[in-house]
Protein backbone atom coordinates (compact mmCIF):
# COMPACT_ATOMS: atom_id res chain seq x y z
CA UNK A 1 0.00 0.00 0.00
CA UNK A 2 0.77 3.24 -0.79
CA UNK A 3 3.15 4.95 2.39
CA UNK A 4 1.29 8.08 2.36
CA UNK A 5 2.85 8.79 5.80
CA UNK A 6 6.19 9.11 3.77
CA UNK A 7 8.00 12.30 5.16
CA UNK A 8 8.62 14.09 1.78
CA UNK A 9 4.77 13.52 1.32
CA UNK A 10 3.31 15.35 4.70
CA UNK A 11 6.41 17.98 3.75
CA UNK A 12 4.51 18.69 0.41
CA UNK A 13 1.26 18.70 2.23
CA UNK A 14 2.65 21.59 4.95
CA UNK A 15 3.76 23.71 2.17
CA UNK A 16 0.99 23.77 0.03
CA UNK A 17 -1.11 24.41 3.43
CA UNK A 18 1.26 27.52 4.26
CA UNK A 19 1.41 29.03 0.39
CA UNK A 20 -2.12 29.01 0.92
CA UNK A 21 -2.34 30.45 4.29
CA UNK A 22 0.61 33.04 4.15
CA UNK A 23 0.54 34.07 0.88
CA UNK A 24 3.21 36.19 0.77
CA UNK A 25 3.48 37.08 4.16
CA UNK A 26 2.12 36.73 7.49
CA UNK A 27 1.20 40.61 7.35
CA UNK A 28 0.01 41.11 10.53
CA UNK A 29 2.53 39.73 12.42
CA UNK A 30 5.15 41.26 10.66
CA UNK A 31 3.79 45.13 11.26
CA UNK A 32 3.29 44.36 14.83
CA UNK A 33 5.84 41.77 16.06
CA UNK A 34 9.25 42.93 16.30
CA UNK A 35 11.70 40.51 14.06
CA UNK A 36 14.15 39.78 16.80
CA UNK A 37 11.15 39.04 19.35
CA UNK A 38 11.14 35.76 21.36
CA UNK A 39 8.05 33.79 22.96
CA UNK A 40 6.61 31.12 24.14
CA UNK A 41 2.83 29.34 23.39
CA UNK A 42 1.36 26.38 25.19
CA UNK A 43 -1.48 24.20 23.38
CA UNK A 44 -4.12 23.64 25.75
CA UNK A 45 -6.92 21.03 25.57
CA UNK A 46 -10.59 22.78 26.30
CA UNK A 47 -12.31 19.65 25.23
CA UNK A 48 -12.70 16.16 26.16
CA UNK A 49 -11.76 13.30 23.40
CA UNK A 50 -8.55 11.42 21.94
CA UNK A 51 -5.65 13.57 20.84
CA UNK A 52 -4.23 13.34 16.77
CA UNK A 53 -2.12 15.61 14.65
CA UNK A 54 1.13 15.98 17.21
CA UNK A 55 4.05 14.53 15.05
CA UNK A 56 2.32 16.83 12.20
CA UNK A 57 2.33 19.88 14.65
CA UNK A 58 5.92 19.06 15.16
CA UNK A 59 6.71 18.95 11.63
CA UNK A 60 4.88 22.03 10.68
CA UNK A 61 6.76 24.16 13.37
CA UNK A 62 9.97 22.76 11.89
CA UNK A 63 8.84 23.92 8.19
CA UNK A 64 7.87 27.13 9.46
CA UNK A 65 11.15 27.30 11.36
CA UNK A 66 13.55 25.45 12.29
CA UNK A 67 14.50 26.70 15.34
CA UNK A 68 11.56 26.78 16.98
CA UNK A 69 11.77 24.76 20.57
CA UNK A 70 9.06 22.08 20.38
CA UNK A 71 8.57 20.21 24.03
CA UNK A 72 5.54 17.36 23.57
CA UNK A 73 3.98 16.85 26.74
CA UNK A 74 0.80 14.09 25.11
CA UNK A 75 1.51 11.55 22.60
CA UNK A 76 -0.96 10.97 19.82
CA UNK A 77 -3.55 8.74 20.58
CA UNK A 78 -3.91 10.29 24.16
CA UNK A 79 -6.90 10.17 25.90
CA UNK A 80 -7.60 14.09 27.17
CA UNK A 81 -9.40 16.19 28.99
CA UNK A 82 -10.07 19.77 29.57
CA UNK A 83 -7.07 21.81 30.81
CA UNK A 84 -4.08 19.34 29.60
CA UNK A 85 -1.23 20.76 28.08
CA UNK A 86 -0.26 19.20 24.95
CA UNK A 87 2.98 20.82 24.04
CA UNK A 88 5.11 23.99 24.51
CA UNK A 89 6.49 25.88 22.04
CA UNK A 90 9.34 28.68 22.05
CA UNK A 91 11.19 30.96 19.65
CA UNK A 92 10.55 33.34 17.41
CA UNK A 93 7.19 34.98 17.82
CA UNK A 94 6.63 35.76 14.49
CA UNK A 95 7.15 32.09 13.57
CA UNK A 96 4.88 31.15 16.36
CA UNK A 97 2.29 33.08 14.87
CA UNK A 98 2.63 32.17 11.37
CA UNK A 99 2.71 28.19 12.28
CA UNK A 100 -0.63 28.40 14.89
CA UNK A 101 -3.59 28.34 12.89
CA UNK A 102 -1.82 25.58 10.23
CA UNK A 103 -1.55 23.78 13.63
CA UNK A 104 -4.59 24.08 15.16
CA UNK A 105 -6.83 23.47 12.08
CA UNK A 106 -5.23 20.22 11.61
CA UNK A 107 -5.14 18.56 15.03
CA UNK A 108 -8.61 19.82 16.08
CA UNK A 109 -10.24 18.13 13.34
CA UNK A 110 -7.70 15.24 13.21
CA UNK A 111 -8.75 14.88 17.14
CA UNK A 112 -12.19 14.57 16.64
CA UNK A 113 -12.12 12.08 14.07
CA UNK A 114 -9.88 9.89 16.04
CA UNK A 115 -12.23 10.58 19.22
CA UNK A 116 -14.41 9.16 16.81
CA UNK A 117 -12.86 6.40 15.72
CA UNK A 118 -11.97 5.16 18.39
CA UNK A 119 -15.87 5.67 20.04
CA UNK A 120 -16.59 3.04 16.75
CA UNK A 121 -13.39 0.79 17.64
CA UNK A 122 -14.65 0.30 21.14
CA UNK A 123 -18.28 -0.65 20.36
CA UNK A 124 -16.36 -3.65 18.23
CA UNK A 125 -14.44 -4.86 20.59
CA UNK A 126 -14.39 -8.01 21.08
CA UNK A 127 -15.53 -9.85 17.89
CA UNK A 128 -13.36 -10.40 15.14
CA UNK A 129 -13.98 -7.34 12.93
CA UNK A 130 -11.85 -4.40 12.08
CA UNK A 131 -12.81 -0.96 11.13
CA UNK A 132 -12.30 0.65 8.30
CA UNK A 133 -11.94 4.27 6.88
CA UNK A 134 -12.94 5.29 2.99
CA UNK A 135 -12.53 8.03 0.37
CA UNK A 136 -15.03 10.27 1.60
CA UNK A 137 -12.66 12.95 2.84
CA UNK A 138 -11.71 16.62 2.34
CA UNK A 139 -9.90 16.98 -0.69
CA UNK A 140 -6.30 17.88 -0.26
CA UNK A 141 -6.76 16.80 3.87
CA UNK A 142 -7.42 13.52 2.81
CA UNK A 143 -3.17 12.72 4.85
CA UNK A 144 -4.16 14.21 7.70
CA UNK A 145 -7.79 12.37 7.99
CA UNK A 146 -6.47 9.20 7.28
CA UNK A 147 -4.04 9.64 9.96
CA UNK A 148 -6.21 10.40 12.45
CA UNK A 149 -8.50 6.96 11.72
CA UNK A 150 -5.29 5.25 11.99
CA UNK A 151 -4.38 7.08 15.11
CA UNK A 152 -8.53 6.62 16.67
CA UNK A 153 -7.88 2.53 15.95
CA UNK A 154 -9.40 2.08 12.47
CA UNK A 155 -7.23 0.32 9.60
CA UNK A 156 -6.71 2.25 6.60
CA UNK A 157 -8.62 1.44 3.62
CA UNK A 158 -6.50 2.12 -0.19
CA UNK A 159 -5.40 5.20 0.62
CA UNK A 160 -6.57 6.56 -3.02
CA UNK A 161 -7.68 5.37 -6.08
CA UNK A 162 -3.88 4.08 -7.30
CA UNK A 163 -3.28 1.77 -4.47
CA UNK A 164 -6.28 -0.72 -5.09
CA UNK A 165 -8.89 -1.97 -7.36
CA UNK A 166 -12.16 -1.47 -6.21
CA UNK A 167 -14.46 -2.40 -8.69
CA UNK A 168 -18.29 -1.08 -7.40
CA UNK A 169 -22.16 -0.73 -8.86
CA UNK A 170 -21.17 1.88 -11.69
CA UNK A 171 -17.68 -0.14 -12.18
CA UNK A 172 -19.82 -3.01 -12.88
CA UNK A 173 -22.70 -1.47 -14.72
CA UNK A 174 -20.43 0.37 -17.46
CA UNK A 175 -17.86 -2.59 -17.49
CA UNK A 176 -21.30 -4.87 -18.50
CA UNK A 177 -21.59 -6.78 -15.73
CA UNK A 178 -19.54 -8.53 -12.79
CA UNK A 179 -17.78 -11.62 -14.73
CA UNK A 180 -16.59 -8.59 -17.19
CA UNK A 181 -15.34 -6.21 -14.70
CA UNK A 182 -13.61 -9.05 -12.48
CA UNK A 183 -11.84 -10.71 -15.83
CA UNK A 184 -10.80 -6.79 -17.66
CA UNK A 185 -9.48 -6.17 -13.91
CA UNK A 186 -7.28 -9.44 -13.75
CA UNK A 187 -6.29 -8.95 -17.19
CA UNK A 188 -5.41 -5.08 -16.19
CA UNK A 189 -3.21 -6.39 -14.25
CA UNK A 190 -1.36 -8.41 -16.20
CA UNK A 191 -1.14 -6.55 -18.60
CA UNK A 192 0.38 -3.51 -16.51
CA UNK A 193 2.68 -5.77 -13.98
CA UNK A 194 0.76 -4.15 -10.85
CA UNK A 195 0.26 -5.92 -8.20
CA UNK A 196 -2.48 -4.56 -6.37
CA UNK A 197 -5.64 -5.91 -4.13
CA UNK A 198 -9.33 -6.88 -6.16
CA UNK A 199 -12.20 -5.69 -4.08
CA UNK A 200 -15.77 -5.72 -5.61
CA UNK A 201 -19.35 -4.46 -4.44
CA UNK A 202 -22.00 -6.89 -4.33
CA UNK A 203 -25.54 -5.50 -3.48
CA UNK A 204 -27.33 -8.32 -2.53
CA UNK A 205 -27.06 -12.60 -2.43
CA UNK A 206 -27.42 -12.98 -6.46
CA UNK A 207 -24.71 -10.66 -7.22
CA UNK A 208 -22.64 -12.41 -4.65
CA UNK A 209 -23.11 -15.72 -5.80
CA UNK A 210 -21.66 -14.20 -9.46
CA UNK A 211 -19.08 -13.48 -7.97
CA UNK A 212 -18.11 -16.99 -6.06
CA UNK A 213 -18.80 -18.78 -9.67
CA UNK A 214 -16.05 -16.35 -11.30
CA UNK A 215 -13.33 -15.79 -8.31
CA UNK A 216 -10.18 -14.29 -9.01
CA UNK A 217 -10.95 -11.26 -6.14
CA UNK A 218 -9.26 -10.81 -3.01
CA UNK A 219 -12.30 -8.75 -0.56
CA UNK A 220 -16.21 -9.11 -1.12
CA UNK A 221 -17.33 -6.06 0.21
CA UNK A 222 -21.61 -6.44 1.25
CA UNK A 223 -23.16 -3.23 0.50
CA UNK A 224 -26.39 -2.16 2.41
CA UNK A 225 -26.90 -6.07 3.37
CA UNK A 226 -29.72 -6.81 5.90
CA UNK A 227 -28.11 -8.54 9.02
CA UNK A 228 -30.26 -11.55 7.74
CA UNK A 229 -28.20 -11.72 4.40
CA UNK A 230 -25.27 -10.71 5.69
CA UNK A 231 -24.76 -13.74 7.59
CA UNK A 232 -25.92 -15.57 4.65
CA UNK A 233 -23.32 -14.23 2.87
CA UNK A 234 -20.42 -14.53 4.93
CA UNK A 235 -21.34 -18.56 5.00
CA UNK A 236 -21.32 -18.69 1.46
CA UNK A 237 -18.13 -17.45 1.16
CA UNK A 238 -16.74 -19.33 4.13
CA UNK A 239 -13.83 -17.88 4.19
CA UNK A 240 -12.19 -18.10 0.48
CA UNK A 241 -11.98 -14.00 0.39
CA UNK A 242 -11.85 -11.49 2.94
CA UNK A 243 -15.49 -9.58 3.55
CA UNK A 244 -16.63 -6.23 3.96
CA UNK A 245 -19.78 -4.73 5.36
CA UNK A 246 -20.64 -0.85 4.40
CA UNK A 247 -23.10 1.57 3.81
CA UNK A 248 -24.73 3.60 6.20
CA UNK A 249 -22.96 2.23 9.38
CA UNK A 250 -23.02 4.00 12.03
CA UNK A 251 -22.57 4.18 16.02
CA UNK A 252 -25.84 1.94 16.62
CA UNK A 253 -25.67 -0.37 14.03
CA UNK A 254 -22.21 -1.45 14.03
CA UNK A 255 -21.76 -3.50 16.74
CA UNK A 256 -24.84 -5.85 15.08
CA UNK A 257 -22.77 -5.56 11.65
CA UNK A 258 -19.44 -7.19 13.39
CA UNK A 259 -21.60 -10.18 15.09
CA UNK A 260 -22.40 -11.12 11.66
CA UNK A 261 -18.78 -12.28 11.25
CA UNK A 262 -17.31 -9.62 8.43
CA UNK A 263 -13.58 -9.47 8.11
CA UNK A 264 -14.07 -5.68 7.88
CA UNK A 265 -16.68 -3.08 8.66
CA UNK A 266 -16.21 0.53 6.39
CA UNK A 267 -17.58 3.11 7.44
CA UNK A 268 -17.29 7.34 5.52
CA UNK A 269 -18.93 8.65 8.95
CA UNK A 270 -15.19 8.23 10.37
CA UNK A 271 -14.07 11.36 8.24
CA UNK A 272 -17.40 13.13 7.35
CA UNK A 273 -19.55 13.12 10.19
CA UNK A 274 -17.39 14.78 12.93
CA UNK A 275 -17.01 17.52 15.27
CA UNK A 276 -13.53 18.96 15.59
CA UNK A 277 -11.92 19.67 18.79
CA UNK A 278 -11.35 22.78 21.04
CA UNK A 279 -7.87 23.57 21.12
CA UNK A 280 -5.82 26.82 21.55
CA UNK A 281 -2.35 28.09 21.33
CA UNK A 282 -1.91 30.71 23.75
CA UNK A 283 1.05 32.53 24.82
CA UNK A 284 2.53 32.59 28.67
Amino acid sequence: MFNYLEPTYIKNFIQNALTEDVGDGDHTSLSTVPHDAIGRARLLVKDKGILAGVELAKMIFAEVDPELQVTTILEDGTSIDRGQIVLTVEGRSQSILKAERLVLNCMQRMSGIATYTRSMVNLIEGTNAKLLDTRKTTPNFRLCEKWACKIGGAVNHRYALFDMILIKDNHVDYAGGIANAILQANEYLVKTEKSLQIEIEVRNLEELQQVLAIGQVNRIMLDNFSFENLREAVRLIDGKYLTEASGGINETTIRQYAECGVDYISSGALTHQIKSLDLSLKAY
